[in-house]
């Protein structure tokens, strides 16, 4: 007799349990139709954007580009720096906000429509089938032993596969590298270590993630699918079975006392990651809505309404009549509050951000010298940043001692878009003025808009008496 498991034990069997490859049944209706919407928004916008071209008074440049090597991002006529990093903090702030809050009105409705696992995966479905044939006949091919036909029709699929992940790559890696200098560079093997290394890895991630893995990524490795659960409420609407029109399920010869489920399995077939929608709600359910499509063709079928399976929240389905601001409760308007002051802050910021940045360094090697018209000198680095994309000129002015002045020109160009360092020497008469460190101020003004200044504060060094 063989010794009891425990439950802790059979939930991890049945957890990893392999139950093979899922083959979903294709199917038509609002839901997919909406998908493939977003596969073709996605992907029309990803594959696309790096080929614009934008025309700037620098020149000529790629509209979207992540250039790393110069430490700035480009966004058409937008050019955010390093010191720009608040705007990235907000843009993420947003971006996660704006997923909690769609997390609690319909839960993992990102997962179903937006997500790039989901997305990729359905284009190589979509692939598959086109080789492969419909469900059924990729499950015969699966389970037929290896012949001439078989490696030719899989040969195709992985080499078609592998086309889609080696041209995903090579538009990743042009969003840092100008797709226009990458493609060329690739075609003469003349690529960067890091653009190499991305390119490997992002195609084979592609691969495997999409072609591979599949639902296994929504089941066992993200993340997302664990915590969904503490995000959700009785107020949150998800794809879920109507036990109570449905039950007891059974097949139409059968009497009148039963529900509207046949029992057909369709939404079972449909389903991308192999569940049972009509177990209850899941954390591998992605709310694709695919089994809403299959079960309302169905309906229309045996000529019962639609709705057996639908987006609704746990308090309808138990009959409870849901008000019609229920969505709109305390969690979710907190949510939108929180939408509404990030993004307020975030364009307060944009349009308070300064162009031009200046940075001050006393030169450390020589603290002061005396010159031959006796005066006190001082030297100093300073770094002009303009961060506009058109050349300006500024001014540089000093003050805080009486007599304080710059021995040479003021007056400076700075490229578009560049940092130029600067040299500066500041002197000061010897007599009657103070001994010691003492504080004075630079002051950057940009010649084409006098409301352009930069003060920064620094200090000049005086002999002491």
């Amino acid at each position: 007799m063989n010794p009891p498991v425990s439950k802790a034990r059979e939930a991890r069997l049945e957890f990893y349990r392999k139950k093979g490859k899922v083959h979903a049944k294709a199917v038509q209706g609002r839901f997919n139709g909406l998908r493939w919407a977003m596969v073709w928004l996605t992907q029309i916008v990803f594959y696309g954007a790096c080929w614009l071209p934008w025309t700037t008074a620098a020149g000529r440049r790629q509209a979207i580009l992540f250039d790393i090597v110069d430490e700035k991002l480009y966004l058409f006529d937008l050019v955010l720096w390093p010191q720009d990093a608040l705007m990235l903090a907000f843009i993420l702030i947003l971006a996660a906000t704006a997923l909690f809050f769609t997390t609690a009105m319909a839960g993992r409705l990102f997962c179903g429509f937006a997500c790039p696992q989901t997305v990729y995966t359905s284009i190589f479905v979509w692939i598959e089938g086109k080789v492969e044939g419909d469900h059924l006949a990729r499950l015969r091919l699966d389970q037929s032993p290896m012949s001439a036909r078989k490696l030719l029709i899989k040969s195709v699929k992985h080499g078609i596969w592998a086309l889609v992940a080696a041209w995903t790559a090579i538009t990743f890696v042009g969003y840092f590298t100008p797709i226009r200098e990458l493609l060329p560079a690739i075609a003469g093997f003349q690529t960067g270590p890091w653009e190499t290394f991305w390119l490997i890895f992002y195609a084979t991630f592609t691969y495997l993630q999409a072609g591979l893995a599949r639902e296994a990524v929504c089941q066992h490795m993200c993340p997302y699918s664990r915590f969904q659960g503490v995000m959700i409420d009785p107020d949150t609407a998800n794809v879920s079975y109507d036990s109570r029109r449905g039950e007891p399920r059974g097949a139409l010869r059968q009497s009148t006392n039963k529900g509207d489920c046949i029992d057909c399995g369709i939404c079972v077939q449909v389903c991308p990651t192999g569940i049972d929608i009509r177990d209850g709600l899941q954390y591998q359910c992605i709310n694709c809505g695919l089994c809403i499509d299959g079960c309302d063709e169905v309906m229309d079928r045996i000529g019962a309404p639609r709705g057996l399976i639908r987006f609704t929240s746990e308090r309808e389905l138990a009959g409870r009549p849901q008000a019609a601001t229920a969505r709109w409760r305390p969690r979710t308007l907190v949510y939108v509050g929180l939408l509404l002051v990030f993004t307020a802050l975030g364009l307060w910021t944009l349009n308070e951000r300064v162009l031009l940045r200046v940075e001050v360094h006393r030169d450390r090697g020589a603290l002061m010298q005396e010159s031959t018209a006796g005066r006190i000198e001082n030297n100093y680095i300073l770094k002009l940043i303009n961060m506009e994309e058109a050349a300006r000129h500024f001014r540089i002015g000093v003050s805080g001692l009486p007599g304080l002045r710059i021995e040479g020109t003021s007056e400076f160009m700075v490229g578009p878009g560049r940092v130029r360092t600067v040299t500066l020497t500041l002197s000061s008469p010897l007599e009657g003025m103070p001994s010691g460190v003492q504080p004075i101020v630079f002051e950057t003004v940009a010649l084409h808009d006098q409301s352009l200044a930069v003060r920064e504060k620094s200090t000049f060094i005086l002999p002491t008496h």
